[in-house]
């Protein structure tokens, strides 16, 4: 993050690792990336990891910290666990069969062509789902229910049907539940797509995002019971992931960006903590760099137009949202918190780095605490993205 709080990305190095991926082999890779890039240690370098289990080992061999476990990649495997459920899995089966059918059968393409005009439905192509990706399958159950009508009248269609005896479209029943995993899967999506803007801070978004998917995910009296199955495997896949000194980790950053300094996620006595441990790293921080504060290199930059894409998030989560050494700065650190906690939480849609720029100077202890946690970002989707771009693999 620059002195002008805004989030740069830099790919420092690509290295292949032709060994075994272990967690040791994986660590001397990253030790040796800290050694040649000089890269300072003493107050941590967050490491950001899918949840396989060589990554923790590789993270903690390494020395490094925080470890974050990519919050995509935890929405992939709730998600994949909702899906595998026999109902719910067997609904996407039959669609994709159909699916399938209709991307072999040049004949079957033309003929729903055709009906999709004739019922003046968008001339799109079916979906066919990726394993590897859960997204995929709600993109091709969506697609399916769009295109319904015109799927079932092309199936009756004489030149179709009798290469179609094995296809069969959904039924009334199957009709409901598909509709209703559309909107349950959503928000995971909506969830995932606000995760990788690169512009903002992700890692403050963890943990009210996961307290509104926990939300989502109680059980209603209205829900069929494939999706009462699906809200349990979610929920039970879902809900142990980030605990401890990691739950701590992003119950800290959330209380650092000024969208959810009031963390309503939290009781009383979890708020309590989280800005009593922030009191006494802030000061840490400060007594390992005595001669720096945020409020002495804070810069009267023009205001930035904030981006205008934020719809995703305001849909998720609405509109609002040493002992010698510590007595060195408790006192001021205990007036910055206060005055902080006092202050009032800024919309989803607004930017907190602009906030924090604009407010640093009244922060000289709390705002390079807030520029620390807030540069690190809560997944490798972009990383991975690029990876993917430039014909690595």
């Amino acid at each position: 993050m620059t002195s002008e709080w805004e989030i740069k990305s830099f790919v420092l190095q690509t290295r292949p690792l032709f060994t075994s991926h272990t967690g040791l082999n994986i660590a001397e890779v990253l030790k040796s990336a800290v050694l040649e890039r000089g890269l300072d240690n003493n107050q941590g370098i967050a490491v950001i990891t899918d949840n396989a289990r060589n990554m923790d080992v590789a993270v903690r061999e390494a020395g490094l910290s925080p470890h974050i476990k990519c919050f995509a990649h935890t929405l992939n495997l709730a998600s994949k666990a909702g899906l595998n459920v026999n109902r719910a899995s067997r609904l996407l089966g039959r669609v994709r069969r159909v699916a399938a059918f209709f991307h072999r059968s040049s004949t079957a393409t033309a003929v729903l062509a055709t009906k999709q005009g004739m019922l003046n439905l968008p001339a799109h192509k079916l979906i066919m789902d990726v394993v590897t990706r859960w997204n995929s399958s709600l993109d091709m159950l969506e697609r399916y229910m769009e295109q319904q009508q015109a799927i079932a009248a092309t199936l009756l269609s004489a030149e179709v049907r009798r290469n179609a005896r094995e296809i069969d479209t959904l039924e009334a029943a199957d009709i409901r539940d598909a509709e209703d995993m559309v909107r349950l899967l959503s928000q995971l999506k909506k969830a995932t797509t606000v995760l990788c803007d690169e512009s903002r801070p992700t890692v403050s978004l963890i943990v009210p995002l996961k307290h509104m998917i926990e939300q989502s995910m109680a059980q209603c009296d209205e829900d069929s019971s494939t999706i009462a199955q699906m809200k349990r495997a979610i929920l039970k896949d879902f809900t142990d992931r980030y605990q401890g000194q990691q739950n701590k980790f992003l119950q800290e950053s959330t209380a650092l960006d000024p969208r959810f300094l009031s963390l309503h996620q939290l009781n009383d006595s979890q708020r309590e903590d989280v800005f009593d441990r922030l009191k006494l790293k802030a000061t840490q921080m400060q007594n390992q760099n005595p001669s720096e504060t945020e409020g002495e290199r804070a810069h009267d930059a023009e205001e930035q137009s904030p981006p205008s894409k934020k719809t995703a998030l305001k849909d998720l989560l609405g509109e609002s949202f040493s002992k010698v050494l510590v007595a060195q700065h408790n006192t001021g650190i205990e007036d910055e918190i206060d005055l902080y906690r006092k202050a009032t939480s800024i919309l989803l849609s607004d930017c907190p780095l602009k906030w924090w720029r604009d407010n640093a100077k009244c922060y000289p202890l709390l705002s390079p605490m807030a520029k620390a946690y807030l540069s690190f970002p809560a997944t490798s989707v972009p990383s991975e993205s690029f990876f993917h771009s430039r014909g690595y693999c």
